[in-house]
């Protein structure tokens, strides 16, 4: 099984674009898209490959962000009337759709609606009509049901163009898949007097990777705080470890970063460095920051610090994972192969 899934968000009242898109494929985003700079953005390698291979079909996606862009500012525009949002005031809307599709061909659709992080409508495929999740989405939904157009519309993206799309963007992606790319390691201190040391993996596909820590050979899991895995430009990943160790007991004993990765005939081994600098000679191919963080360890935390500001600012991003209504829309779906 493979899914297609689209996010789309408004945004009034900030300075911040007014629509964005993001789009992932089995959960990885690919492409980017917002209101001030009008083009799909590329996230991975194989999508930048589709992009220069075939520009036509790339010219395509851009057109349909145009669209849908226009197409949700509007439907957005008369919800918000329901909310009487139409003053001022910081309000976000969302929409996410998405489509999945079995080996068999079997394929699920579905589309869902909130405003300010809270359900307010959704599409029922089955009948083909919305479903009002509160009051105030009623009256909304009076309106889009009274041409009835805008659902049957939705059913037929999602029945045609959202798994033409996902086979397209698969097959692209297949070829990146089976092709692994080993981690660049490095372990630092976060500052010079920072009890806290850093192994930092970088570069690596796929996705899964292991970081464990070891004193004179032995596990440690006291103090140690492991992030996210978080991904790179290029369709590669990082991630990073953090162990709470004091100086005196780095000078006593072995500290090591352990790493397991598919790409990888064995484990990859870093000794922590015992002075308060990094051991430049651990941090590979990657370009030094400040205190010896690599410049990929860097973004990312800049990258966490936008997203820190933006919760500060108020904006309330409507996350679900796998609730969403997925009902069939063609059972199976069959299609001609895609060029």
């Amino acid at each position: 099984t493979h899914d297609l899934q689209f996010f789309y968000t408004r945004v009034k009242g900030l300075n911040f674009p007014e629509f964005t898109a993001v789009v992932l494929l089995d959960g990885e985003q690919i492409f980017y898209y917002d209101s001030d700079i009008r083009e799909p953005i590329p996230r991975t390698e194989w999508v930048q490959k589709l992009k220069s291979d075939e520009q036509f079909y790339w010219d395509s996606v851009t057109e349909r962000m145009w669209n849908q862009e226009k197409s949700f500012k509007a439907n957005v525009g008369t919800a918000m009337q329901s909310f009487n949002q139409t003053k001022g005031g910081i309000h976000t809307w969302q929409r996410i759709l998405g489509c999945e599709l079995d080996d068999d061909g079997t394929s699920r659709g579905y589309i869902e609606y909130a405003c300010d992080g809270e359900d307010f409508m959704s599409l029922d495929l089955k009948a083909v009509s919305w479903s009002a999740a509160k009051p105030q989405a009623v009256t909304t939904e009076s309106k889009w049901e009274s041409t009835g157009q805008e659902a049957k519309h939705c059913k037929d993206f999602l029945r045609v163009e959202c798994v033409e799309r996902l086979r397209k963007f698969e097959s692209y992606s297949r070829v990146k898949k089976e092709k692994k790319k080993g981690p660049e390691v490095s372990v630092f201190h976060k500052h010079f007097s920072s009890p806290e040391v850093v192994c930092h993996a970088t570069g690596f596909f796929p996705k899964a990777l292991t970081i464990t820590w070891q004193k004179d050979g032995e596990d440690v899991h006291e103090d140690v705080a492991l992030r996210e895995t978080l991904p790179n430009q290029d369709g590669s990943f990082q991630k990073r470890s953090i162990l709470k160790v004091p100086a005196e007991e780095l000078q006593k004993h072995t500290y090591t970063c352990v790493v397991q990765h598919s790409s990888l005939e064995k484990e990859l081994v870093r000794e922590v460095p015992k002075g308060g600098r990094s051991d430049k000679r651990s941090i590979g191919r990657s370009d030094g920051g400040s205190d010896g963080a690599p410049a990929s360890y860097l973004v990312g935390t800049v990258m966490a610090v936008v997203v820190l500001l933006a919760a500060v600012a108020g904006i309330v991003f409507w996350r679900k994972k796998s609730d969403f209504n997925r009902l069939p829309v063609e059972e199976p779906v069959e299609l001609s192969p895609v060029s």
